[in-house]
């Protein structure tokens, strides 16, 4: 399936890219660093990275913002909420919440690859309040019910 998504730079993310796959078979599209100086990121801070970028994600789809695995596995670093969602009807600047959970400063520079974002289906609900509920296998057992 193909999504149309609308994208208005800002000026200070104006001479980078837009994202892209790195790879015909890569699920979200690298979101870069629209920073004017590089960054630290010291061990235990977040910080608010700006992207440069306004989506119009269609109505029916989400933006998901999540980490990418080479920033994670080298540095410890990740995106705080992740994943963040990008709504439909939001209309402001993506930005990327970042936490280094490493034992080192990091710097973020402009054009750095900070995260990933896919563009998903999102499913409405309709709730239904009742009396009970039907039983199942599992019935409350919570965090770690299921064994190892």
């Amino acid at each position: 399936m193909s999504v149309t998504i609308r994208v208005l730079r800002l000026a200070h993310g104006a001479d980078m890219p837009l994202p892209d796959y790195g790879t015909a078979g890569a699920a979200g599209l690298d979101l870069r660093a629209a920073v004017e100086t590089p960054l630290m990121l010291g061990p235990g801070e977040r910080t608010l990275v700006p992207t440069g970028l306004i989506v119009e994600i269609p109505e029916g789809f989400e933006g998901q913002v999540r980490p990418r695995s080479g920033l994670a596995a080298r540095h410890g670093v990740t995106v705080l909420n992740a994943p963040g969602t990008i709504d439909s009807d939001y209309r402001g600047e993506v930005k990327v919440i970042l936490v280094n959970h490493g034992d080192a400063p990091i710097s973020i520079g402009r054009g750095d690859r900070i995260a990933q974002l896919v563009v998903a289906p999102v499913s409405r609900v309709r709730l239904i309040e009742v009396d009970a509920l039907g039983s199942s296998i599992r019935g409350a057992g919570g965090f770690g019910s299921t064994g190892r």
